[in-house]
C-alpha cells in the first residue's frame, strides 16, 4: 500500500470525476457505493460555467449536450393552470433558473461512470463503517468487503456523508437546515407542460412543480414545504410518501395527480434542502469533496459545478504534490474556498424567495420574476448565477 491507493466514497458525480483525474495522474482508484449499481434517472442538474469547462476537458460534452433535457424555460402558475409569469432558458446568457444545458443526474453520472472503466475498481452495495488513520495510510472498514490499506480516503458521499461522520464528527456540526424538504420522482407525461417547467406556489410554503424528462412519456415531478426540522427514518420510503400527501392535500392546480403518481413512483426520495459548512475539508489523510465537504442547496444551481470543480482541482493538488496529502489538502483549500464562499450565498430571499409562505409573497416573487426578464443583467439573480464562473481553472499537468 502506497499513498498511490486512494480510496473514493461515493459513485455519485463527485466521486466518479474525481477518479477520473486521479488516474489521469497515476494513483490507483477504488470507489465504494451503497447503492447496487450506478443510479439512474434522478432529476435534472445544472452544467454551468467552471463546472461545463471541467466537462470539456474530459472530452464528454458533446455526449453531454446529447443527453440534456431540452427545456423551454421556468414557467410560474396558478391553481387553475394559467401562467403568471414566464423565465426562458435563454434569460441570462443561458446561465439563468434553467440552464442552457440540463441533465438528469443519473444520465451524467452514467457518463462519469463510463468514463472511468475499465482501470477504476467498484465496489457496488457496501459501504465504510470504520476509519484508522496512521502515519503510514488508513485503514478501512467495510460493511461487506474485508478490511483494506489506503494511502489516502476521500468522501464524496453527498451532505449525509458516512466518511464525514467517521473522520470529522456527528451531522448536526456541520449542516445547516433551510427549512426546506423536496420529493422528487418521476410521473407519466400526463401534464401539457409543452417544454416548460411549470411551478405553483400554494399559501403555506408548498410548491408543486413538472418538467420535461429526457425519455418520451415521462416527466420529472417536485412537491416542496417549508418546515422546521422533521424526524423521519430515511427507510420507510411509505411513511415518508404520507408526510408529503398530508402536506399537500389541498393544494390546487395538477397537485392531486402528481400525488398520485407519487404513491407508486420508484424513484421517490425525499430530503432535507440543507448546507454543509467546514471550516476545514481534510483531517489527515481524509478529505471531503462536493455535498459531503460544501453543499449548497439546489437553491444555488451550482452544487454540480462545485462537485466537477472540486474533483478536478483536488485530484490535480494531489498528483501536483506527488501524492503528498498535506499538500495538496492545503492547496486544495486554498484554491476552492473562495469559489465555495461565493456559490454558497443563496438567491435573494432564500427558502422564502422560492416558497413564500403567503399569497402576498407569491405575488411579489411573481412582480420581481417579470422584472428579471425586462432588465436580466440589472437582476440580483444574474450576479448569482455568473458566480458559476468566478473560478479560474487551474492547468494542471496529466
Amino acid at each position: 500500500m502506497t499513498n498511490n491507493e486512494i480510496l473514493v466514497s461515493g459513485a455519485g458525480i463527485a466521486g466518479p470525476a474525481l477518479a477520473y483525474w486521479l488516474r489521469k495522474g497515476g494513483f490507483t482508484v477504488t470507489v465504494v457505493e451503497r447503492a447496487p449499481e450506478p443510479r439512474p434517472g434522478g432529476q435534472t442538474v445544472d452544467l454551468r460555467g467552471a463546472g461545463r469547462t471541467v466537462v470539456e476537458r474530459m472530452g464528454l460534452m458533446d455526449r453531454a449536450r446529447a443527453e440534456s433535457v431540452d427545456q423551454r424555460g421556468l414557467a410560474n402558475v396558478d391553481a387553475s393552470g394559467r401562467v403568471t409569469v414566464r423565465v426562458p432558458a435563454d434569460t441570462f446568457g443561458g446561465e439563468g433558473i434553467v440552464s442552457e444545458i440540463e441533465i438528469l443526474r443519473g444520465d451524467l453520472a452514467r457518463l462519469l461512470y463510463e468514463a472511468t472503466v475499465p482501470g477504476t475498481e467498484y465496489l457496488f452495495d457496501d459501504t465504510v463503517t470504520e476509519l484508522a488513520q496512521d502515519s503510514d495510510g488508513v485503514t478501512v472498514s467495510f460493511e461487506k468487503a474485508a478490511p483494506r490499506r489506503f494511502g489516502l480516503v476521500i468522501g464524496a458521499d453527498g451532505p449525509h456523508s458516512v466518511v464525514r461522520a467517521l473522520a470529522f464528527g456527528p451531522e448536526a456540526r456541520f449542516v445547516r437546515p433551510l427549512g426546506l424538504y423536496n420529493a422528487w420522482f418521476t410521473a407519466t407525461d400526463e401534464l401539457e407542460l409543452d417544454g416548460w417547467y411549470l411551478m405553483h406556489n400554494a399559501p403555506g410554503g408548498l410548491v408543486a412543480s413538472a418538467r420535461p424528462g429526457r425519455l418520451p412519456g415521462e416527466i420529472k415531478a417536485g412537491l416542496s414545504f417549508r418546515s422546521a426540522p422533521i424526524a423521519y427514518d430515511r427507510r420507510d420510503v411509505d411513511a415518508q410518501r404520507e408526510i408529503v400527501a398530508r402536506r399537500f392535500a389541498h393544494v390546487g392546480w395538477e397537485t392531486p395527480r402528481l400525488l398520485r403518481a407519487m404513491r407508486t413512483a420508484p424513484d421517490f426520495f425525499l430530503d432535507s434542502m440543507d448546507q454543509v459548512l467546514l471550516d476545514s475539508w481534510s483531517r489527515g489523510r481524509v478529505a471531503l469533496l462536493g455535498d459531503a465537504g460544501y453543499c449548497a442547496s439546489p437553491l444555488t444551481g451550482l452544487g454540480t459545478s462545485l462537485a466537477l470543480v472540486g474533483a478536478y482541482v483536488l485530484a490535480g493538488e494531489i498528483a501536483a504534490a506527488g501524492g503528498d496529502h498535506r499538500v495538496a489538502f492545503r492547496r486544495y483549500d486554498e484554491v476552492m474556498r473562495p469559489y465555495v464562499d461565493r456559490a454558497q450565498q443563496l438567491p435573494p430571499g432564500g427558502a422564502a424567495g422560492f416558497a413564500p409562505s403567503g399569497r402576498l409573497g407569491i405575488r411579489l416573487r411573481d412582480l420581481s420574476m417579470r422584472q428579471m426578464t425586462r432588465w436580466p443583467m440589472k437582476s440580483l439573480f444574474a450576479a448569482q448565477f455568473a458566480k458559476a464562473g468566478d473560478i479560474a481553472l487551474p492547468s494542471y499537468e496529466r
